[in-house]
């Protein structure tokens, strides 16, 4: 059974994790591994405009599996060095990558999404969920500190005293306090979250792809720079698709009121 299930629409592809019988742990390197060679695929498919992530069956992730937490076994080594090691090696490498990636992700959050998995929703760019899903940030609750970068995305989403209440208490909280803090966007009943997820990848595909591209890495980038960097950045970007054929296309339509046509160009 593939561990991530990718399905290609016309520039969309959705990735599904695909251990329901697990609730999809992703801190086996199978699973980075495979959700890492599917998300590097999209990205560099310029045909891909946009990306949607779920989970299969009732979760989105149940972050770490309790079950490989002995000394050597998942993420522990036989001694500290080998399990800092084994984190850089391992789950580590998801957040560098979703901070990487140029092409749009948004989280379709269909359950819960724990510890890990409520940090692999931070990692996308665009978070909606269904009434009953539930985010907990609950690494203490195992005598564990977010070990894979959590510290750092979820107080960039839901601000730091909310971050640090969800971090300290281990607390989950439902669909309804997660739209309020701004950690999903959205939140829909289960058979409509997957048509509003592409809801939202159409809107985006049907944009210049250069254009959307070079936005969502300006935002990344501004995450951290200050106003100067990013103000250099964004002429260095306008610049660049001031040239494209299908900004010419946009103006061109708009003045002639008609549905631009975007080649990616």
């Amino acid at each position: 059974m593939a561990l991530v299930v990718v399905d290609q629409g016309e520039g969309v592809a959705t990735i599904t994790l695909n251990m329901p019988d697990l609730r999809n742990p992703i801190s086996d390197n199978g699973m980075i591994d495979a959700l890492l060679a599917a998300l590097e695929a999209a990205d560099r498919d310029v045909g891909v405009r946009a990306v949607i992530l779920t989970g299969a069956g009732t979760a989105f992730s149940s972050g770490g599996d309790l079950s490989k937490m002995g000394p050597g076994k998942g993420l522990r080594g036989n001694q500290p060095a080998e399990t800092v090691r084994n984190y850089r090696d391992g789950i580590q490498r998801l957040p560098l990558a979703f901070q990487s990636l140029e092409v749009p992700v948004i989280a379709a959050v269909n359950g819960p999404a724990i510890g890990a998995g409520c940090d692999l929703a931070c990692m996308c760019d665009i978070r909606i969920c269904t009434s009953g899903a539930k985010f907990a940030e609950s690494f203490v609750k195992v005598g564990l500190v977010p070990g894979d970068g959590g510290a750092w995305l979820l107080p960039r989403v839901v601000g730091w005293s909310r971050a640090t209440e969800m971090a300290l208490t281990g607390r989950a909280i439902d669909a309804a306090t997660a739209l309020d803090w701004g950690l999903v966007s959205r939140v829909v009943e289960p058979g409509e979250l997957m048509p509003a997820a592409q809801e939202i990848a159409a809107e985006i595909a049907a944009n210049p792809p250069r254009a959307v591209r070079l936005t969502k890495r300006l935002l990344r980038e501004a995450q951290d720079a200050s106003l100067g960097t990013v103000l250099n950045l964004s002429a260095a970007y306008q610049a660049a698709v001031h040239e494209t054929r299908d900004h010419e296309e946009a103006v061109t339509a708009f003045l002639e009121r008609r549905r631009p046509e975007f080649t990616g160009n």
